[in-house]
């Protein structure tokens, strides 16, 4: 198969980078599961905008200080400023924010000073990239393959020409193009406890390695501090940062409160983990009783559902939380544009690190992040286009990949270890 353009990946980034191509290059979008399980559906809490200009040097602040200053603060006066822009954009697209009277409501959530996020019920993600999903459908230059997985991808002379990889039956072949964009989500799936999907698995990144590939700030993981605790295997239910930022509080098995649930990500699960220990339990609990009913039910229905279909009534009463792998905050190594270190190939959303988190991730920049980058890096592509010289035919002999799947987690594992040790070291 030959394409113009290949996103790898049909989360937001992936979707909202092909928006912004021109209609008349041929885009091809391959997923590795179906397209509506992507991680982007998953947010629930809302997306970071820049509400007014004068809020422009706390939302600066406020980023750095969760990332532990750590940032790229170019990249992060990037996101900020392009913030409203995106939301128009949104907007125009279908995604219906919360408002009161025709004014955006926004709500907060821990580590921000203000209120600044704007929000979908407790379904955000989903509301955004349906839409944006829906409108990707609807451009005829774009061919979305589902069930189909990456393997590797083509090189010659430091530049990619395209992938390798199988659809769900098992047969390989490869996609050509003149720019490859990788968007291929998080490593969720690596861990044991996760808010992931299970197949997000960190493929990128083991191709990078494979390739020499730069990647950078690769240890640096995000660990949610309230997912819903339960004894099942798979995906862990995550409790939204907004139903803290609306008032829940976090109590050990005594009752008693024992930190401040605005405090960044990081912090407030050390606390967690902390007070577990303390214990000798599995999990703390967590306590809506400040919110009032009324706003639970109208703000966050899907958690509300959810808790119930566990036995557990939001409303009523509080329920077992415990932290698990949310967020990855290092990545590819690119540029403001999502170019990475070999030419023709670009990387966005989860799978990228421009630098903007830093050390820890300010809740609700995901999204924004994503989309911003990814716009970048459409018209990074377009500006710079050259269609690439034919390369000689590759092989496909499968064998070649038949034990690919583990091998890309150990490295991937193998990778985030390494890098904690030589940060260790430095430090």
């Amino acid at each position: 198969m030959k394409t113009d353009i290949l996103i790898v990946g049909c989360g937001v980034s992936g979707l909202y980078c092909a928006l912004n191509l021109p209609k008349d290059k041929k885009i091809v979008i391959i997923s590795k599961s179906v397209a509506e399980k992507s991680d982007s559906f998953l947010a629930q809490g809302g997306i970071c905008v820049l509400k007014e200009e004068n809020d422009y040097d706390s939302f600066f602040e406020d980023t750095l200080k969760a990332g532990h200053y750590e940032n790229n603060k170019q990249s992060v006066d990037i996101m900020i400023r392009s913030s409203r822009d995106v939301i128009n954009e949104l907007v125009k697209y279908g995604a219906d924010f919360e408002t009161d009277n025709g004014e955006f409501i926004y709500t907060r959530e821990g580590a921000h000073s203000t209120p600044r996020i704007l929000f979908h019920k407790d379904e955000t993600g989903k509301e955004i990239t349906s839409n944006l999903l829906a409108a990707v459908r609807k451009l005829e230059n774009v061919t979305l393959i589902e069930q189909f997985t990456m393997v590797d991808i083509i090189e010659e002379d430091n530049q990619c020409k395209g992938i390798k990889g199988h659809d769900k039956d098992g047969n390989y072949t490869y996609i050509s193009a003149d720019y490859t964009v990788l968007a291929t989500g998080g490593i969720g799936g690596l861990y044991k406890h996760s808010t992931n999907y299970r197949h997000l698995t960190g493929d990128s990144l083991a191709i990078a390695l494979k390739h020499n590939i730069k990647l950078k700030d690769i240890d640096y993981i995000q660990i949610h501090p309230t997912t819903f605790y339960d004894e099942k295997d798979g995906r862990e239910f995550l409790i939204s940062e907004s139903v803290r930022g609306e008032g829940a509080i976090l109590l050990n098995s005594k009752g008693e409160r024992f930190v401040n649930e605005l405090l960044p990500r990081d912090v407030v699960t050390k606390a967690i983990y902390e007070e577990m220990e303390k214990e000798g339990s599995k999990h703390v609990w967590l306590s809506l009783a400040p919110i009032p009913e009324a706003e639970i039910r109208e703000h966050f229905p899907n958690i509300y559902k959810h808790c119930l279909e566990e036995g557990y009534d939001i409303t009523k009463e509080p329920i077992p939380i415990v932290p698990a792998q949310h967020y990855f905050m290092g990545g590819i190594d690119v540029n403001m544009n999502s170019k990475t270190s070999m030419d023709r190939l670009y990387a966005v959303g989860e799978t990228a690190c421009n630098g903007v988190h830093g050390k820890n991730r300010l809740a609700s920049n995901s999204l924004l992040e994503s989309l911003v980058f990814a716009k970048r890096a459409a018209k990074d592509i377009i500006e710079n286009y050259l269609p690439v010289e034919r390369f000689e035919t590759v092989s496909l002999n499968s064998e070649t990949y038949t034990n690919y799947k583990e091998e890309y987690k150990n490295s991937v594992l193998e990778a985030i270890e390494e890098s904690k040790a030589i940060r260790r070291c430095t430090e």
